[in-house]
């Protein structure tokens, strides 16, 4: 955590509890099914969380602004990157119900207001986003 706040000093106290809340939640989930690898789970907050946010060192999102992560898997770059813009709306999409699922409990978890899960195919939902961010789909 401390890492991440070198990099994004501004965080509020409800941010940085949010995001300090994701370790023990994704150590549950893993224990549960492999949402990320187990040998990487030590690493979460550099290899995941860290890496998430990294466009927000480019990019900042208006207020308002609505974005899609296509792929999310077990919620990245999607919950890290609503954590950091409450204000701006996210759409997780994943095609693996277990996984959605997870991101769903995690952001729930946290209580991540800004974030909706859903379980389908990104080409077959027919809503409009300002951005779409991804880290890893297969075709």
């Amino acid at each position: 955590m401390e890492l991440i706040a070198q990099y994004f000093p501004e965080l509020t106290q409800a941010q940085r509890d949010q995001l300090a809340a994701l370790e023990p939640s994704y150590r549950f989930w893993n224990a549960q099914i492999n949402v990320i690898s187990r040998k990487d789970i030590d690493n979460l907050m550099v290899h995941h969380v860290l890496h998430s946010l990294a466009i927000a060192k480019i990019t900042q999102f208006a207020k308002g602004t609505r974005i899609m992560d296509i792929g999310t898997g077990g919620g990245f770059p999607g919950i890290p990157l609503a954590i950091l813009f409450p204000s701006c709306r996210f759409t997780l999409v994943d095609s693996i119900g277990k996984k959605a699922k997870v991101t769903a409990e995690i952001a729930k978890a946290i209580n991540l207001q800004n974030v909706e899960v859903i379980t389908a195919r990104a080409e077959d939902l027919k809503q409009e986003w300002d951005f779409v961010v991804s880290r890893a789909v297969a075709p």
